[in-house]
């Protein structure tokens, strides 16, 4: 992508030409190489490089016009100024959006230097030689029917006519393998992993195998579960898709457009179990894909969503900050209407109390790994749900997977229930969390 400071010469230029006194420009490109393979073959090769710019134009009525291009270059640069100045005369009146008053101000100083691309034909040596090791774990595995490597840099800029200018660059590497196994008489079982880092180097490649191995392997002795109550234990990785899965919750957007289980007036309220504190915090060292600023140019930092129970903070971008008489939290996304969404979690408890739960003398635990059909089972606006999952039954540290089984509940209710938050994080791609134990839930057996 051009460099940032010659679009911001030429976009100033061009739009004094056009008679346009505010404007700002986001934009990314993403150049991606990815492979597949199966049973020791390519399956698939990917590269593609892709870029996205987003213009936005308010005129002398302060209403505003948005476009959208990937050429930006000087003619496409002041095409785009010229296309969203002409839409701004039918943009909206109210909640108009506006510059960040943090737009220059400064960013986290963290490491964000690119990493060197290995060729295709490296990814494919490795993707392979990693399937194999993954059948050879054990005769019932058959194959790994979803598995990927993929490298990807990720270029970033924003800039407006206040001044403000600003990018960043990065890359990262990633590897998923799912395995799938086949025994007489015996249904099919499956379990993944999934291993992200700044560059293949570093990938953890054999971690990746490992779990995913390991995974497999536990569930293919499995039985039905009894329908009733349980005591629960999320891992990590269940926990943080379940607490995405009602991010409205922290949302100031959906809170604003009573799309969300919160109201403005929610915050100071005891909505989880005092064991439980939630940060959203996009420049957390494990986070590889950590972002500096927003899509409107506001610095990330680390929000407190849920301190000891009690709901401390909403994200916002500048307009739902506004509104709310508060500071943006650097969590918009500009396009056609400005966005809101979190980044990063990071999980804990800040009570520092030892515990005896374990799950080497819990009986009749039931301990959940993953949880499937997210986008069907979650009610986020009534904040109930009712999802499959992939487990097992724990007896006193021996673990015994389940055959579909369907966990359900109420995520207020669930976060009130929660007895013990474990000391020991794991890093997901989606943040960092240890195990999550809650009193108890109902689970419906086949």
């Amino acid at each position: 992508m051009t460099k940032v400071q010659e679009i911001a010469s030429y976009a100033e230029a061009s739009a004094r030409q056009l008679g346009i006194q505010k404007f700002d420009i986001y934009g990314a490109s993403v150049d991606e190489t990815s492979v597949q393979v199966d049973r020791g073959k390519p399956k698939q090769i990917k590269a593609s490089n892709r870029s996205s710019v987003i213009v936005r134009v308010w005129n002398d009525n302060n209403t505003m016009g948005v476009t959208s291009t990937t050429d930006v270059d000087p003619k496409g640069v002041e095409l785009a100024l010229k296309t969203a100045y002409e839409a701004s005369f039918f943009g909206v009146t109210e909640n108009v959006p506006d510059f960040s008053p943090e737009a220059k101000n400064p960013v986290a100083d963290i490491p964000n230097e690119k990493a060197p691309q290995a060729p295709a034909s490296t990814l494919i040596e490795k993707l392979i030689a990693s399937e194999q090791k993954l059948i050879d774990a054990h005769p019932a595995i058959q194959g790994v029917p979803y598995n990927g490597l993929a490298q990807r840099d990720i270029d970033r800029f924003y800039l407006n006519s206040n001044g403000a200018v600003r990018d960043e660059a990065r890359s990262y590497t990633s590897i998923y393998l799912y395995s799938k196994t086949e025994q007489e008489g015996k249904k099919p079982r499956s379990a993944g992993a999934f291993k992200i880092s700044r560059s293949l180097e570093n990938l953890e490649i054999e971690e990746c195998l490992k779990e995913a191995a390991e995974k497999t392997i536990s569930h293919l002795n499995y039985q039905k579960i009894k329908s009733g109550k349980y005591m629960v234990v999320f891992s990590p990785e269940a926990f943080l898709s379940l607490l995405g899965a009602f991010s409205n919750l922290f949302n100031a957007q959906s809170i604003l457009d009573k799309q969300s289980l919160s109201t403005p007036e929610s915050l100071g309220e005891q909505i989880a179990s005092p064991l439980l504190s939630v940060y959203d915090d996009a420049l957390h060292p494990d986070n590889i894909s950590a972002e500096t600023f927003d899509g409107e140019g506001t610095p990330t930092r680390r929000v407190p969503l849920i301190t000891e129970g009690i709901l401390r903070g909403f994200v916002h971008s500048t307009g739902t900050a506004k509104r709310m008489n508060t500071q943006p939290t650097g969590h918009a996304n500009i396009g056609a209407k400005v966005t809101v969404s979190p980044h990063f979690y990071h999980v804990l408890s800040e009570q520092a109390a030892e515990s005896a739960y374990s799950l080497e003398d819990a009986e009749s635990v039931v301990l959940i790994d993953e949880l499937n059909a997210l986008h069907a089972g979650v009610n986020a606006l009534q904040g109930s749900f009712s999802l499959p999952f992939d487990g097992w039954l724990v007896e006193k540290g021996n673990k015994t997977s389940l055959d579909s089984a369907t966990v359900a509940g109420d995520i207020l209710e669930l976060l009130k229930s929660i007895i013990f938050v474990e000391t020991k994080a794991e890093v997901t791609p989606s943040g960092v969390c240890p195990r999550v134990w809650v009193e108890e839930l109902s689970i419906t057996g086949e």
